[in-house]
């Protein structure tokens, strides 16, 4: 009679997290979340969130989750309402290296030092990728042409100056013997924003992650030129960089923080309740079809993460003279 009791209240308020049949665990107090995107539909941020509350929600972990986009500055419109919402244990945002590097180059106000680090989630190799018609049929082709004339060679990339679509090209600039400040950078708000002006030719190519694209790229409207990690893509006919030739080797990463100033009792639930979507068999078919890479971490370990990234991040942009 109690278990049938226990499961009858399960079917009536169902947890945001149950890590035992009784609905009991460490999360189960978490409910009404909202997840911020600090970029536009289409973009990693998103693809990530979205993927990840769909598996919350095909592993039982969750329902009704709600998702919502405030784009603007490279994630940093959404860093700023995200440290406004101090206390707030119902929010955490969708991020990465972009907004790391955004802070530095749009100057905000909030940085990553003033949210609740929750969990580092995935890695995820870049892609150098190109319309289907693009007279570049390979990296060397493209890397050519670019030296010959940077300026007309336009490189469109998913983040704001300072994020990993920009800092990947310009990696790749000063391998191959080009100032950065000679690359003609064109960013858009997310991946998404991105893929039309690839496919259009409307830049000579793009920088962006791989899974905002992999259906254009099964699909031959896009052709990937090279990947910037250590490693090739399965599924991706295309070689590393540094098998090509250019001397770089570049991942980007996105994980989740919360609001500053929720209790540690909030922030261990909303770590459990992420803890348990990594754990999840959804979470890990999403991994191997979007072919990210698990890169998870927790709590104060992420947030040791986060403040070695600004350091790295800053010490970069300084090298390329561009903070």
């Amino acid at each position: 009679m109690a278990a049938a009791a226990a499961l009858a209240a399960v079917l009536l308020v169902p947890p945001l997290l149950s890590s035992d049949p009784d609905g009991g665990g460490p999360g189960a107090q978490v409910r009404g979340l909202r997840v911020l995107v600090p970029n536009s539909p289409g973009g990693g941020y998103d693809i990530t969130a979205r993927t990840a509350v769909k598996a919350m929600e095909d592993a039982e972990l969750s329902r009704s989750v709600e998702v919502f986009n405030l784009p603007g500055a490279g994630g940093t419109v959404g860093l700023g309402r995200l440290v406004n919402e101090r206390g707030n244990d119902k929010l955490v945002m969708s991020m990465g290296l972009g907004v790391v590097g955004s802070v530095y180059t749009n100057r905000s106000p909030s940085s990553l030092a003033d949210t609740t680090p929750i969990a580092k989630l995935i890695e995820e190799s870049d892609i150098v990728v190109v319309g289907k018609d693009s007279p570049h049929r390979d990296i060397a082709a493209l890397v050519a042409a670019w030296k010959a004339d940077p300026g007309g060679v336009p490189v469109g990339g998913g983040s704001s100056p300072g994020g990993p679509d920009h800092l990947a090209p310009m990696l790749m600039a000063k391998a191959v013997g080009l100032s950065p400040r000679a690359v003609n950078y064109v960013p858009f708000d997310g991946g998404g924003e991105l893929l039309a002006s690839v496919l259009g030719g409307k830049v000579a190519f793009g920088v962006s992650g791989i899974g905002e694209y992999r259906d254009q790229i099964q699909a031959g409207e896009l052709r990937v030129l090279a990947v910037t990690g250590a490693e090739r893509i399965p599924g991706v006919d295309a070689p590393t960089l540094r098998e090509a030739g250019v001397d770089v080797e570049f991942t980007n990463w996105r994980g989740v923080v919360a609001p500053p100033g929720i209790s540690d009792g909030d922030r261990d639930r909303l770590v459990a309740l992420f803890t348990a979507l990594h754990d999840s068999a959804q979470w890990r078919d999403a991994l191997a079809r979007n072919g990210w890479t698990d890169a998870f971490q927790t709590g104060r370990d992420f947030g040791d993460f986060l403040d070695s990234e600004n350091t790295r991040v800053a010490g970069v942009l300084t090298e390329l003279g561009l903070a």
